[in-house]
């Protein structure tokens, strides 16, 4: 039986490999059609800075694409759409429908790609200060590797600004009300939590809301691994995210590159991949940092991080760098490795951390042997359970398998056998 395995295992490990890269991208647009007494049409027309995003755009090729600071007006929303996402022979993006219920003047949304994604629903997950929303996505290219459908959930946050107690204190308020939120209405998952977060430190209490297991069945974690003190000091220059110009022009702030304040946070489903879906690895990066600005312009000394044309829209477009990182998705259907005239149309499917639903569909009743095995053929839990004729639908504990990848055998007496992938 273990020469049987390994021999799936290569099978398997060969029909697998079909992966799709997507990019993801989060951005601070910086008022983009709110004007105010400080963003004028003189220092933040919309215009100019369709131009600038135009040029960030067709260098960073997003996939997905999430933002802060863009106006409530939808005017505006639909300018962004028409004049630099689907624009350069682009004409795939779709966007987001537009939320308000805070009131604020400036809002989040989300850009997609269609050729990719469908916006299966979202929703407003808290309304204190500014709208926190979740956008779930549903993959629509290709199938997964176990059959089931591909959701992308993205959650885009743009906390309390400002430092100090009480403004900290605020942003404590908004983040406890996404995990409540989440863990009263969600089931863990590909979650991505993006934003401008506004954190000084890994310490204030959003930041450890956001990234501990205290926090319930949904956590966070930093793809670059980062905490620390990040405000002013140079330790974090290659992680700082704003602002990108020295004085400023009234609208942008001023001060140089000191702050991380900008980020794309995932579950551990994304980190290590259990759920189809996993995170590139090094591929997080602020674009346009070099590490070597800390307190100064981001355009000044030379930066090499990106081309002269890219780095121009990048210090003029918003004071905020963009984030960006890269996950891969599992597109390939193998199906059963080995099947019979037995256990036709079988399917393996994981419905929470402790249960999998394995469904078939059987010619005649028999008694079934169901064993899982870790992919170097060690026998790690044995099951027996009672087939129908026809249609069959069993539930099967695996609460105590550790995420990863394993392989289900089913066989009864009369040498009938199917091998399955189960990913945990």
């Amino acid at each position: 039986m273990r020469y049987i395995l390994l021999l799936l295992v290569f099978a398997l490990s060969v029909r697998i490999s079909a992966q799709d890269s997507i990019t993801v991208l989060q951005y601070n647009l910086l008022n983009y059609g709110n004007y105010t007494d400080y963003c004028t049409n003189g220092n933040n027309n919309h215009i100019t800075k369709e131009g600038y995003l135009r040029t960030i755009i067709d260098y960073s090729k997003p996939d997905i694409f999430t933002v802060n600071e863009i106006t409530n007006l939808n005017f505006y929303h639909d300018r962004l759409l028409n004049e630099v996402m689907n624009s350069n022979g682009r004409g795939y993006y779709k966007r987001t429908p537009a939320t308000n219920n805070a009131g604020s003047d400036i809002i989040n949304m989300m850009f997609y790609d269609s050729t990719k994604f469908t916006l299966h629903s979202m929703a407003v997950i808290q309304s204190y200060i500014r709208d926190i929303n979740l956008y779930k996505l549903y993959y629509k290219t290709g199938e997964s590797v176990n059959g089931d459908s591909i959701f992308i959930n993205c959650i885009v946050a743009h906390l309390k600004a400002s430092d100090g107690a009480a403004n900290a204190e605020m942003r404590a308020e908004m983040a406890s009300n996404v995990m409540e939120w989440l863990g009263g209405n969600a089931y863990p998952g590909n979650y991505l939590l993006m934003g401008d977060f506004n954190l000084y430190t890994a310490q204030e209490p959003a930041y450890q809301i956001f990234t501990t297991s205290s926090a319930g069945s949904f956590q966070f974690f930093d793809p670059v691994n980062t905490p620390g003190d990040w405000n002013n000091n140079a330790s974090f220059a290659a992680v700082h995210t704003q602002s990108v110009a020295s004085s400023g022009n009234g609208c942008q702030a001023s001060g140089g590159m000191d702050d991380r304040f900008d980020f794309i946070l995932a579950t551990d489903e994304i980190m290590e991949g259990s759920h189809n879906v996993r995170y590139k690895a090094n591929s997080y990066k602020a674009i346009g940092q070099d590490g070597n600005h800390f307190n100064i312009s981001i355009t000044s000394p030379p930066n090499n991080a990106v081309p002269p044309d890219v780095l121009n829209a990048l210090g003029k477009m918003s004071d905020h760098l963009p984030v960006t990182l890269k996950i891969e998705v599992l597109t390939e259907e193998p199906g059963a490795i080995a099947e019979g005239l037995e256990f036709k149309n079988s399917t393996i499917t994981l419905i929470s951390k402790s249960e999998a639903i394995l469904r078939f569909t059987q010619t005649k009743s028999s008694l079934l042997f169901i064993n899982i095995y870790s992919f170097a053929g060690q026998l790690l839990s044995s099951h027996n359970e009672n087939a129908v004729q026809g249609f069959n639908s069993i539930s099967l504990p695996v609460g105590d398998l550790h995420p990863g990848f394993y392989l289900m055998n089913v066989h009864d007496k009369h040498g009938n056998q199917i091998t399955l992938k189960l990913i945990k």
